[in-house]
């Protein structure tokens, strides 16, 4: 699977997973409603909101005078298929390392027990 930078750009961001957080608990949300529950603006969060939204990750729709968002079940279940592909192949990296870390070392006991019967 590719790993989308877009996406992983704007789950980066601390703020921005604390909104899908409170999202997902509370089903939707709007810029003042998600401000309240923030230690930031509500321009702020109208700005977050539209970088999660460029990528997918939530969708729109107008309630009133103001936009409800939820969260887009299937891109963020394409966004922890990523996570866990890139797991993977870091886990599978480092048992590569580990292995060849471990060789080494092996070659440095039988080394030094070589020396100590010379």
């Amino acid at each position: 699977m590719r790993v989308d930078d877009e996406l992983w750009s704007a789950v980066g961001d601390p703020t921005r997973r604390r909104m899908l957080d409170l999202l997902l608990s509370e089903g939707s949300g709007t810029a003042t409603s998600l401000s309240e529950q923030l230690p930031v603006t509500r321009q702020a969060v109208a700005k977050h909101l539209l970088v999660l939204d460029r990528v997918g990750l939530v969708h729109a729709t107008t309630a009133g005078r103001e936009k409800q968002f939820r969260v887009d079940q299937a891109q963020l279940a394409r966004a922890v298929a990523q996570l866990a592909d890139v797991g993977a192949a870091w886990d599978s990296r480092l048992q590569r390392i580990k292995r060849i870390a471990e060789t080494i070392q092996r070659g440095r006991d039988t080394g030094s027990e070589t020396d100590k019967t010379q």
